[in-house]
């Protein structure tokens, strides 16, 4: 059997930095109860600018906590498997 790898400190705080925004943690919220989700419909939903929205999600894809998918002029956004495993420990902290 394979032994895991642990994460170092340096990916752990990449990780946190990404998400470290009230708008990024509406987003990853969003996108676990939306698959495959538009980035026009995040900004319709969360009632936010544009392009603060456009560089947040940018920002989530970058540190690997969501993905894109384009189809045809549109992103289709969904949680990568970390940004699952986030989702996760915001929604058991939401609720301590």
């Amino acid at each position: 059997m394979a032994k895991e790898k642990s994460k170092t400190a340096w990916q752990m705080e990449r990780h946190l930095k990404g998400i470290a925004n009230h708008y990024r943690i509406e987003i990853l919220l969003l996108i676990s109860g939306h698959p495959g989700i538009t980035l026009e419909k995040v900004i319709a939903s969360l009632r936010a600018n544009e392009k603060t929205i456009g560089e947040h999600s940018r920002k989530l894809f970058s540190v690997g906590l969501i993905n894109k998918k384009r189809k045809g002029k549109f992103a289709e956004l969904s949680l990568s498997p970390y940004g699952k495993i986030f989702v996760n420990f915001l929604k058991v902290f939401q609720k301590s």
